[in-house]
């Protein structure tokens, strides 16, 4: 769906979380492309604003909704409020806009939400559990949990979190879909 012609928007910080996004639309039987819904990622929190210039309420006008990480939330809040969206942003009256904030991040909540161990199973299943371990070994990983370890994992090695993000999403028991994730998609 092509954002100019989408009924609602909504506004990611990369191609991983709308990766994720999509991934869960589609394990709950919605189409997004034909509900109208464009999941569009802006490249980082730093970008927001062109993005609610392009599609808020002084651009085209479209519903909005979007996710972004614990550090990025004052981005977002900022951004949102000079866009006209609200002003003294706490995080409910952002998630009342359907902007959710992931802890610490996208990858976080899943792994939070799936558990180390179906984790690991998910990587052994795209033959990468030996290169996990290998970064487990690594002395600036040796005092990280078990969970640091895996984000380090889906954050390193070329286009890695983009795959692991569906790939994650597909792994979880749709009971357990962590809250900003579920709530982005409820929203719109």
């Amino acid at each position: 769906m092509e954002a100019a012609e989408a009924r609602t928007v909504v506004l990611v910080e990369g191609i991983s979380d709308r990766h994720a996004v999509e991934a869960l639309a589609e394990r709950r039987g919605r189409d997004l492309d034909a509900e109208r819904v464009a999941v569009v990622p802006i490249g980082g929190a730093q970008a927001l604003g062109r993005f609610l210039d392009r599609f808020g309420p002084r651009g085209l006008n479209t519903r909005l909704a979007g996710l972004c990480d614990a550090g990025e939330e004052g981005d977002f809040r900022r951004g949102l409020e000079r866009a006209g969206l609200g002003s003294g942003l706490t995080r409910a009256g952002m998630e009342a806009l359907g902007f959710y904030v992931c802890e610490a991040d996208l990858e976080d909540e899943l792994i939070r939400a799936l558990g180390t161990a179906a984790v690991e199973r998910v990587i052994d299943a795209q033959g990468e559990l030996r290169s996990f371990h290998t970064l487990q070994k690594q002395p600036a990983q040796r005092e990280r949990t078990h969970e640091q370890q895996l984000r380090r994992f889906m954050g390193s090695g070329g286009g890695r979190k983009i795959r692991y993000a569906r790939l994650l999403v597909d792994a979880l028991d749709l009971a357990r879909v962590p809250r900003p994730l579920e709530g982005v998609l409820t929203h719109v």
